[in-house]
């Protein structure tokens, strides 16, 4: 058992609440930008913001509460938000919470069946939803929910309603039902979108989320400081980007948000943001279409090198020396050629980004901190608030989570596992006693389910899920994460899941990037309409495949090495079902879709 504690910096009072920041900063600096709120073209694109100060943010905020007061919702009431990201659900979010309720985020792709479970179980008074198709949604499961009495939709004008309605609410009841929510009270229920099994709604108070930004944002001032900007992209129903968009407030940065992804790349060029906020899948992307194009254009040998030089310059940073005059000299060289086109993709300004939700893995890291933009990988789940561990500018080791953040208390028990303590741990699972009882320790530690180790200096490297470790006949442990980030390293793969439980060896399921294939297809002289289906035994495409196991296996034991693999038809999808909204594989579903195939990898 190894254990490494970091004391904390901030510690949060009694009295408390994550409003406050919203109006210490209209006092303080009530001019200061800390929104800005997108101007779409008539296309739909957005070249330009408007700003929004500190003080017409607390406004804004204090004019929409007064609309939900109006509405009768109480202190302690749910309100479900269900939207993509975007300056409303901010909005909202502090709203709510300024009114004294308690918010319940919706991923707004959830199905009916997924929605229906969380408004009833958290017995949301009120939705506030974004579309036609989400009102829709709630209008086919609205005899479901006892408990729901108001529904505003965002598209309609739905916050205008809510300031009109709270025109006869006088401010000065929103001051007093903020000023009465303490830390302790409940902030927000999110459900957990869940690799496996039904959501289970974490209860999240506003001691747990302020005391994790508020001790995050004093180690990582280069993010969170007056003049930094983001845009962020991610689901805010997902409990990382929420803590990105408190740790905002918190530090008076200034945000902006993008709905669409698909417009991402142009709005980031834009916005020009000095960090970003990502998940591993985004920056493998990234890597993987520069590399493409390089390919493409006639530069494969130009980036392979670059790319080489990048990631030994990283590892020297780590060097008592640094990096020698001849890697420096190799590195300026690249940076005019390949790693400010790089950076200029995200806006040129950016030098900083964080990464969560999943391993990121080494190579990776040290590529982008090569190129110029150092990924900061963290970790956390949804029950410690998001981020409980994070490698820091003063501190970071790729390859490894980070160190425990300040305030937090990481623990590896005698079979691996990782627990967890801390203000910024959870209070247990809504309306689920048995399901608290199993993750939190009686003397109030949370068991994470994670398999990792502690170096001598703390920084806590990650190895695996303990549900996910596969066990095979030969009773050999293998944890997937090890060869599935390599295998999912080569540009023309999309996913890979590991699978050998109990059986005589281990295999791979593989999909393809369907971005990538047309570029293959054109390479391999072969018809642009080509599916994968067809190309599932095309010696070619097989051969690809193999090159990216052979280097998976090389970083495990032969009995942990993958001896065969079958390419899927399909790449996983959030639509499908294999994929969380986080990006996350749900094994346990690919394991039911495709039992067939796995079957038929052991029927020999």
């Amino acid at each position: 058992m190894r254990e490494f504690s970091v004391p904390p910096i901030v510690t949060v009072g009694d009295a408390a609440n994550l409003t406050d920041p919203v109006w210490d900063n209209a006092e303080v600096a009530p001019d200061a930008v800390q929104f800005a709120r997108p101007l779409p073209n008539a296309d739909g694109t957005v070249t330009s913001w408007a700003e929004v100060t500190c003080r017409e943010f607390r406004d804004e905020v204090t004019a929409v509460a007064r609309g939900l007061i109006a509405a009768g919702v109480q202190p302690g009431a749910r309100v479900a938000l269900m939207s993509r990201t975007r300056y409303e659900w901010t909005l909202l979010d502090y709203a709510i919470w300024a009114a004294g309720a308690v918010t319940v985020p919706v991923y707004e792709t959830s199905s009916a069946e997924q929605a229906a479970w969380i408004l009833a179980d958290s017995g949301a008074v009120a939705v506030v939803v974004e579309t036609t198709a989400h009102a829709t949604l709630v209008a086919g499961i609205r005899d479901r929910l006892p408990d729901l009495e108001h529904s505003w939709q965002i598209d309609l004008g739905g916050v205008d309603e809510l300031v009109t309605a709270g025109a006869t609410v006088e401010a000065a009841e929103v001051q007093r039902r903020r000023k009465a929510v303490r830390s302790g009270d409940l902030a927000t229920i999110v459900y957990t979108s869940g690799t496996t099994g039904r959501p289970k709604g974490c209860m999240l108070t506003h001691r747990n989320l302020y005391a994790d930004i508020a001790n995050a944002v004093p180690v990582l001032p280069n993010l969170f400081n007056p003049g930094a900007t983001t845009l962020l992209f991610l689901p805010l129903a997902h409990v990382f980007a929420r803590l990105i968009q408190i740790g905002v407030v918190q530090a008076r940065a200034t945000m902006a948000h993008c709905a669409d992804t698909k417009n991402l790349v142009a709005e980031l060029q834009a916005f020009r943001p000095t960090f970003v906020l990502s998940v591993p899948r985004v920056f493998e992307k990234v890597y993987n279409a520069a590399k493409q194009k390089a390919e493409a254009d006639g530069k494969g040998g130009v980036f392979a090198r670059a790319e080489q030089v990048a990631v030994a310059y990283s590892e020297a940073l780590e060097t008592p020396g640094g990096p020698g005059l001849a890697l420096r000299a190799q590195h300026a060289v690249f940076d005019r050629l390949v790693y400010r086109k790089l950076r200029a993709a995200l806006g040129g300004r950016c030098r900083d980004a964080v990464s969560g939700g999943a391993p990121l893995g080494a190579r990776l890291g040290h590529f982008f901190r090569g190129v110029g933009v150092t990924v900061l990988e963290g970790y956390g789940l949804t029950e410690t608030s998001a981020a409980a561990a994070a490698n820091l500018p003063t501190g970071t080791r790729i390859g490894t989570v980070g160190r425990p953040l300040p305030g937090v208390t990481v623990r590896i028990e005698d079979d691996g596992e990782i627990v967890l303590s801390g203000d910024l741990v959870f209070n247990g699972y809504w309306n689920n006693e048995a399901a608290t009882a199993e993750a939190l320790t009686t003397d109030g530690w949370f068991r994470t389910g994670d398999l990792g180790q502690l170096d001598n200096d703390g920084y806590l490297g990650i190895t695996g899920r303990k549900k996910e470790l596969i066990v095979t006949a030969g009773g050999k442990n293998v944890a997937p994460a090890v060869l599935e980030d390599v295998v999912r390293a080569h540009p023309l793969i999309s996913q890979c899941v590991v699978v050998g439980d109990r059986q005589p060896f281990v295999a791979a399921l593989v999909t393809v990037d369907e971005e990538a294939l047309p570029q293959w297809l054109e390479a391999a002289g072969m018809p642009a309409d080509t599916s994968v289906e067809q190309l599932r035994e095309h010696e070619g495409m097989r051969r690809e495949i193999q090159s990216a196991i052979d280097a998976a296996n090389q970083a495990v034991s032969k009995a942990e090495a993958i001896k065969v693999f079958r390419i899927l038809p399909h790449d996983f999808t959030e639509a499908t079902g294999e994929l969380t909204p986080s990006l996350k594989v749900k094994r346990q579903v690919v394991h039911k879709t495709y039992a067939a195939e796995i079957a038929d990898i052991y029927r020999g």
